[in-house]
């Protein structure tokens, strides 16, 4: 059982959300923290609230992972006048560290955007605003054979998925010489004599931006004391990247229908919607968050409806002249379900990375700020 350090989640998460998604004005990434520290237990939060910090530090947690920054402008003080400063000062005292995953996690395939559709029930969904595509490069390595599933296994966690494949490498046998030289520590081999080794090139996919966590791994897991490997850029068009969704639902329904579905699966009490309750809906855009930004790349995808929170007055007058549905779920609602989204995909990714002595909760206290009325019209 590997020990469990704070730039090792570090590094899991950015094969969950890749730093190089995050969007020039936002703030992703660590907040607070040592990354050397030890990590045995992590929460998973929306936010950095005070009652979630206290709550993090009295379940022994050493690590705070939220969708929202907890500093999200430079600061000129770190003052406990403030309510940020109270936070971050709780934080330091109480050993623990914060992550934020925030519009890196939006963009990211199998991020919120991802989670929020499967939600919504839809199908072949893609990103709605690309902004970006994924870089590709292939790894490869020489492996003696009685060590190749080793070597496989512990690059498995950086390997490219596939469509719905995943663990995808090849294999092929060969035969690898070498003359260890003067002050060599051969774990094959005798110095200063030629060794020949049944070997196997062992290959596989990656993203541009895991090839570190990639080499770091293989060097861990590999005998050699300088083992060789080759890494090649590749022009194979990586997946699309960028903001929202855009997809179809299995049949279509009526705008009420789906509307008042949606508001039971998000439980979003405040759920409101633009457009003719009856008119019928198949193609569905999405945005998690505020997202009435992408109103008018919906439209010209030609989805029939928007999903989103934070809806303004006037951006809802502009859907009416667009002709397009939208519905206003809320900031929360289309957001809160990262938490157990996160928390799972985390725990089973640091499983499979070998960290099987780390323990991931899920923040239960979290509620929607707002609160509503309800009045007969």
């Amino acid at each position: 059982m590997k020990t469990t350090k704070l730039s090792d989640i570090l590094g899991i998460i950015g094969k969950m959300a890749p730093p190089g998604l995050t969007e020039t004005w936002d703030n992703s990434g660590l907040q607070v923290g040592d990354p050397t520290a030890s990590i045995s237990r992590i929460m998973v939060a929306l936010d950095a609230t005070p009652a979630v910090i206290e709550s993090a530090i009295s379940s022994a947690c050493q690590l705070l992972i939220t969708h929202h920054p907890l500093i999200f402008k430079p600061q000129k003080s770190i003052s406990t006048a403030t309510s940020q400063g109270k936070s971050i000062h709780a934080a330091i005292r109480g050993g623990l560290a914060i992550v934020s995953m925030h519009t890196n996690y939006d963009i990211a395939t199998g991020g919120l955007n991802d989670v929020l559709a499967a939600r919504l029930g839809l199908e072949a969904c893609q990103p709605l605003q690309v902004t970006a595509r994924q870089e590709l490069v292939k790894l490869v390595v020489f492996v003696p054979e009685d060590h190749l599933e080793r070597v496989r296994t512990a690059l498995f966690f950086c390997a490219e998925q596939l469509g719905a494949y995943r663990d995808c490498s090849f294999a092929a046998p060969g035969e690898g010489t070498f003359t260890p030289q003067a002050g060599a520590l051969p774990f094959i081999g005798t110095v200063g004599q030629l060794e020949r080794v049944a070997e196997r090139r062992l290959e596989f996919l990656t993203d541009r931006t895991s090839l570190p966590r990639a080499v770091k791994a293989l060097l861990a897991a590999h005998p050699y004391q300088e083992p060789a490997f080759d890494i090649y850029p590749l022009l194979n068009e990586g997946s699309p990247l960028g903001l929202g969704r855009i997809g179809r639902l299995p049949a279509p329904v009526s705008l009420a229908e789906y509307a008042a579905r949606i508001g039971a699966d998000l439980r979003a009490p405040g759920l409101r919607y633009v457009g003719d309750p009856a008119m019928m809906v198949s193609k569905v855009a999405l945005c998690s968050g505020s997202g009435a930004s992408v109103m008018r790349t919906a439209a010209r995808a030609g989805a029939d409806l928007l999903v989103t929170g934070d809806v303004k007055y006037h951006e809802a007058r502009d859907a009416e002249e667009l002709g397009m549905a939208v519905i206003d779920a809320g900031h929360f609602p289309t957001e809160i379900i990262m938490v157990p989204a996160v928390s799972e995909r985390l725990a089973g990714m640091l499983a499979a990375a070998g960290y099987q002595g780390c323990d991931v909760l899920a923040c239960d206290l979290e509620t929607e700020p707002f609160r509503y009325c309800r009045t007969q019209i």
